[in-house]
């Protein structure tokens, strides 16, 4: 399948869950992937450079700079049996080796290897990046304050230790 014929909902989920992962995780998941490795063609390597940040007042308001952002891009063929695919990665920061590695499991995406890809990169990749995301919001709600129940606690109608 080539990198066109993917949706652009799937692409971006795939991109998301790529460059949501840790350099660790991919690297990981490079070693696991065994003797049936493709042939990496840098197309574009590993480069980084600034863009430029947008958001809008109140969230749906005028648009204004908010600053800037390095962003690290890669992008690869992957050269497999016959199949060739083309894969690009974006990753927030400067890290080189994280955006390489996205991109090649990009370009296997797009490649013969693609259920392979998805069954043991993307959707492993995507639980653990889900239960990370429950346990953060776990703990954020674990220190949320009712001031309501503050309010009452403190209403004033005990008022002897003012004296």
């Amino acid at each position: 399948m080539d990198t066109k014929d993917r949706t652009p909902a799937d692409r971006q989920r795939t991109a998301r869950v790529l460059a949501g992962a840790t350099q660790a995780e991919l690297a990981d998941l490079w070693r696991a992937w065994g003797d049936g490795r493709p042939e990496i063609e840098y197309l574009r390597g590993p480069e980084a450079g600034l863009v430029m940040l947008q958001a809008r007042t109140g969230g749906t308001g005028d648009r204004f700079h908010l600053g800037e952002a390095t962003v690290t891009r890669a992008t690869v063929a992957v050269r497999g049996a016959g199949d060739d695919a083309v894969g690009t990665a974006y990753v927030l920061g400067s890290h080189p080796e994280h955006a390489a590695l996205a991109a090649i499991f990009d370009g296997l995406l797009g490649s013969a290897d693609r259920e392979r890809a998805l069954a043991e990169v993307i959707e492993p990749l995507e639980h653990a990046q889900a239960e990370r995301d429950r346990r953060r919001r776990a703990d954020a709600r674990s220190t949320v304050v009712d001031f309501f129940t503050v309010a009452r606690e403190n209403d004033g109608a005990d008022d002897e230790d003012d004296e």
